[in-house]
């Protein structure tokens, strides 16, 4: 870790950048190399920290994930071939490497934020939502956002966490996982499953038993613009606020930005650079400024470069 010489921390790193499935695929390795080249050109280095990323051990792993799943992902790690789950994730050589590389850096970006390093940090490739305890899912072959929460939990004593999620994907994997745990408030706005997948995320599913009002879903219909995300925003931030978090966790997704090519949605950059500013607020207002966000999906490289920058621009200007 460098000097910590800025209350901000991004992470970057080629190990990080490494988790990709190649260049014909949506989620390639192009992802990270846009975004680092746009991040030194800004000179955003300049006013940020940079970690260095770090990698999971199967231990770390299996706070979310079941032994018989990584052992899985071990073994098709080897070979490259196959899927990690029913046809949308494949395996390539190096992929447990890889995923174990983006679980363990969000890991280390959450301790550093805990132990009072930094109050904010920016992990590029991560948010892998979609991942189930035991099978991957939506091209995430390890759950970070999972691990990260329960590493939080059981760790570091944080008896609430809020994990907000701006992608237009739902976050299923993180949600179906925690649907019964109090401990964890889940916001969501996401483009409507009746258009996209994985088709969850109803605004009737808000939670089971103990954790019954704890979790809040909003479907956004195809094209809902920045107007619409600034109207809806509040709603969520209220929801958030009411439960008092410890801790907040933001997966933002830049598929969200119109012009993904495999969703539809059209918010522009300023939505996500307003929706981290107000989180960095209520970060500052309820949990000493412990904010944590993760990159999430975004497939337009021109998208992710935006949306990315203005971020971390937001994180830096709210942490002065």
């Amino acid at each position: 870790m460098v000097n910590n010489t800025h209350p901000v921390c991004v992470y970057l790193g080629e190990a990080l950048g490494r988790y990709g499935f190649g260049n014909g695929h949506p989620f390639s390795t192009q992802r990270y190399e846009v975004f680092r080249d746009a991040f030194n050109q800004l000179k955003l280095d300049q006013r940020v920290d940079i970690g260095e990323p770090k990698i999971a051990d199967q231990e770390m792993l299996e706070l979310f994930h079941t032994h018989d799943y990584v052992e899985l992902v071990k073994q098709k790690s080897k070979t490259g071939t196959g899927y990690l789950d029913c046809g949308d994730t494949p395996a390539f050589i190096g992929v447990y490497e890889a995923g174990s590389t983006v679980v363990g850096t969000t890991v280390d970006a959450a301790s550093q934020i805990m132990r009072g390093a930094y109050k904010r940090a920016f992990v590029p490739i991560a948010g892998l939502h979609h991942a189930r305890r035991d099978i991957a899912a939506g091209f995430c072959a390890f759950n970070d956002c999972g691990v990260v929460i329960e590493h939080l939990l059981n760790h570091h004593g944080i008896k609430r966490i809020a994990y907000v999620d701006i992608d237009a994907h739902h976050g299923d994997g993180v949600f179906y996982s925690f649907e019964d745990d109090p401990r964890l408030i889940f916001a969501d706005m996401h483009e409507d499953g009746r258009y996209l997948y994985p088709g969850t995320g109803k605004i009737e599913e808000t939670g089971r038993g103990k954790a019954a009002g704890k979790k809040l879903n909003i479907p956004m219909p195809p094209n809902a613009d920045d107007s619409l995300f600034m109207q809806i925003w509040p709603r969520l931030e209220d929801f958030i606020r009411r439960n008092k978090p410890e801790f907040i966790l933001l997966q933002a997704g830049a598929d969200s930005i119109h012009g993904d090519p495999i969703t539809h949605l059209a918010y522009s950059e300023a939505s996500h650079a307003y929706a981290t500013s107000r989180l960095c607020k209520l970060a500052d207002e309820a949990c000493e400024g412990r904010l944590l966000v993760m990159g999430g999906g975004g497939y337009n490289l021109n998208n992710i470069v935006k949306t990315w920058t203005a971020v971390i621009e937001a994180l830096v200007d709210s942490s002065r």
